[in-house]
């Protein structure tokens, strides 16, 4: 029976056909099985490297959700179509810190890569090497360390390289420009390389993207065989001259060679290259003319040589047609041109910042210059400009900042000044301007930044001011304005400086209604007042994207009265103000005793109450003000002991000119030293005018009686009358 079966089936081809077909069917769902457990363990091995991963991270927000089986679900996480293997990982601004662990080595068919935004540290693993498949890595604005691992050489697919805003300290690998040649961006900015540009990076036709600025790279700039696209070595200590960058005349959009060494002139093959939109040359030490034929296309959107030596005139043509011009930022300050502001200049429809300031330009502001109306700043600082200020300003209706300090401008502020109701920076200080702040600069509300000192403006402060609700700054030193201070001049919510020095300003200081101001009463919780940010050292006004206006302001919070001829009581609230760095109420003539609620300024730094008639003793609480490093209250009528364990010696000659006080020296035995109060001018004048008059009728009823008493001893003399008889009959 079995002998006949076998028989049978060697002999029947039919089912010799089907035995077959049998075996292959289960061999191959054998093979898919074990496909499938392979897939499935390696998916799980990359499962297992991205937990191992996260497990050494700090995660503070808890972005990193990691859960379920698909990685597909897994934030951040891509994977592939085909295969289920992680191919993307982007875990850009997720707050992340640490280190990153060599786990992430067994993601090896990895193609993306981007850390950017976040804070690891630590080195970065020599294990990338592996990561074959790489053609992005991106692990900018971290704080990794040390050296570029060398195993990104074998990254032959790379694409994109940006490594930049670290804080890697090498010098730049020889073999940067080598190991890809596929590179098109490289970002090593904001780093401390060293070195040169490598060699290999020069004609790297790949490359259109290269990122060096801000590291301490050195030696001749080089120039470039490639057509690149972006090239910024800003913040380096590149030397020579300006190379041409021929290669790049059809493709360079954005060149940035800012604060290097570079020397020579600006090259007129500059201006070739047709596709450039962004030129910043600036803080440089490149001299002499800028040639007539330094003309770009119309293209070109930024324009800055600042901050360099060249000479003569401002270039009169920019553009090659201002028409079509889409200059948005020109910036020639800081150098030495010189000669009259091109009227070429008001025909550039699309500017919106002109920088001229700190030359040696003379002449008028251009009558046409309101034709810029999308100008929204105007620097013409520093310079010899005449005239008045030009009336058709106010057709720069978007203007945020007129800045035209330093000048020899004359004229009056005029009324019309108000249509410029988006100004937030007026500056017109150091000129010769005259006459009245203008009632309608009312409807200038958004000011912030107000610089009308060192003038021959005069008259009171008028209520146009009271409408500047976000002010910060005010400045009307050194003019000619008179009257008693308005009740309102604290009252501004944002108010950080206020200085009317040098005017003639009388009455007393307005009292109680000094807690206004946030930034003089920081950190008042009595008040319940927020704590305010601090004011930076520069105010940035948007002027776009990514273009800010920085305007030099200082910092410290000031109330400055000086030299005025107010009188009266020092306010006791004045003494409240917490915030308050620096106070300055000498050469007035106030009177009465220092308020004793010193302690209460814990903020100053500085006070100066020298020149006045205050009397009374110094107060003991004045030693408790830690910051205080700079105290003058000489020449006044102080009386008492100041101690010497106060630590009073610090200020030197604080005490002078006060004959009834008694200072105590840290070296002399008796421990006081005095001295009589030696009278300014100023005072002189004023002690004349009240004792003057008594003066004068005492000397001259004096002279009167003296001459009378002569007369009748002479004439009651016989020897006297006899001389007279004689010279008479003679």
């Amino acid at each position: 029976m079995d002998s006949t079966w076998v028989l049978s089936s060697k002999q029947n081809p039919l089912f010799k056909s089907c035995f077959l077909l049998m075996i292959l069917v289960l061999a191959s769902l054998f093979c898919s099985k074990v496909a499938f457990a392979d897939k499935v363990f390696d998916e799980m091995s990359d499962q297992a490297a991205l937990v191992m991963f996260k497990s050494q991270l700090r995660d503070p927000t808890q972005k990193l959700i990691w859960v379920g089986s698909g990685c597909g679900n897994w934030t951040g996480v891509s994977c592939g179509r085909v295969n289920g293997r992680v191919v993307g990982l982007n875990l850009s601004g997720f707050e992340l810190s640490g280190r990153v662990h060599v786990s992430l080595c067994k993601l090896v068919y990895l193609e993306t890569l981007v850390l950017s935004n976040n804070e690891l540290s630590g080195d970065v693993p020599a294990c990338f090497g592996l990561f074959s498949n790489m053609k992005v890595l991106d692990l900018s604005y971290n704080m990794f360390s040390g050296v570029v691992p060398s195993g990104v050489m074998k990254m032959g697919r790379l694409s994109y390289l940006d490594f930049s805003h670290n804080m890697f300290d090498q010098v730049v690998p020889h073999w940067i420009g080598n190991f890809s040649r596929k590179l098109e961006k490289l970002d090593l900015g904001y780093n401390s390389f060293r070195g040169e540009i490598p060699e290999g990076l020069l004609g790297l036709e790949s490359l259109k993207y290269l990122g060096l600025s801000h590291n301490n790279l050195s030696g001749n700039l080089p120039d470039f065989g490639q057509p690149l696209e972006y090239l910024s070595l800003e913040a380096n200590s590149f030397t020579g001259t300006l190379p041409c960058l021929s290669s790049s005349v059809e493709s360079l959009v954005l060149l940035n060679l800012a604060e290097n060494l570079l020397e020579g002139g600006v090259p007129t093959c500059i201006s070739s290259l047709r596709a450039l939109v962004h030129l910043n040359l600036s803080f440089n030490h490149l001299s002499y003319e800028i040639s007539p034929r330094f003309v770009f296309s119309n293209r070109l959107a930024v324009m800055d040589l600042s901050n360099n030596q060249l000479s003569g005139y401002l270039p009169r043509k920019i553009l090659e047609s201002t028409e079509k011009s889409g200059l948005m930022v020109l910036d020639l300050s800081h150098n030495q041109f010189s000669g009259d502001i091109p009227l070429d200049f008001t025909e550039l429809k699309s500017l919106q910042a002109l920088f001229l300031s700190h030359n040696l330009l003379t002449g008028e502001i251009p009558s046409r210059i309101g034709n810029l109306t999308y100008l929204q700043v105007i620097d013409l600082s520093h310079n010899s400009l005449t005239g008045s200020i030009p009336l058709n300003i106010v057709g720069c209706f978007q203007l945020l900042a007129l800045i035209l300090n330093n000048n020899n401008l004359s004229g009056e502020i005029q009324p019309e000044l108000d249509a410029l109701d988006s100004l937030k920076i007026l500056d017109v200080s150091n000129n010769k301007i005259s006459g009245e702040i203008p009632l309608t600069l009312a409807g200038c509300k958004s000011l912030e930044v107000v610089d009308l000192s060192y003038n021959n403006l005069s008259g009171p402060l008028n209520d146009a001011l009271t409408k500047w609700s976000n002010l910060r700054y005010l400045s009307l030193a050194h003019n000619k304005f008179n009257g008693a201070l308005a009740n309102w001049i604290f009252m501004f919510e944002a108010i950080q400086t206020i200085d009317l020095s040098g005017n003639k300003f009388s009455g007393y200081i307005p009292d109680g209604i000094f807690n206004v101001s946030l930034r003089f009463n920081n950190g008042d919780t009595n008040k319940g007042n927020p704590a305010v940010p601090l004011l930076d050292s520069k105010l940035s006004v948007v002027m776009g994207d990514d273009l800010h206006l920085n305007y030099n302001l200082s910092s410290t919070v000031t109330i400055d009265l000086s030299d005025n001829m107010l009188h009266g009581q020092i306010p006791y609230g004045l003494f409240e103000l917490h915030g308050l760095e620096y106070l300055n109420l000498s050469y007035n003539f106030l009177e009465g005793q220092i308020p004793t609620n010193l302690q209460s300024m814990w903020s100053l730094k500085i006070l100066d109450l020298s020149h006045n008639s205050l009397s009374g003793q110094v107060p003991e609480n004045l030693s408790s003000l830690g910051n205080l490093s700079h105290l003058n209250l000489s020449f006044n009528f102080f009386s008492g002991v100041v101690n010497k364990t106060k630590g009073y010696w610090r200020f030197s000659g604080a005490f002078a000119g006060n004959p009834n006080l008694c200072v105590e020296s840290v070296n002399s035995g008796d421990g006081c030293q005095t001295k009589d109060r030696a009278l300014g001018p100023e005072r002189a004048y004023e002690e004349g005018k009240e004792h003057g008059p008594i003066s004068v009728w005492v000397f001259s009823l004096s002279a009167c009686v003296s001459f009378y008493f002569v007369g009748v001893v002479l004439f009651c003399s016989s020897r006297t009358r006899n001389f007279m008889l004689f010279r008479t009959k003679d």
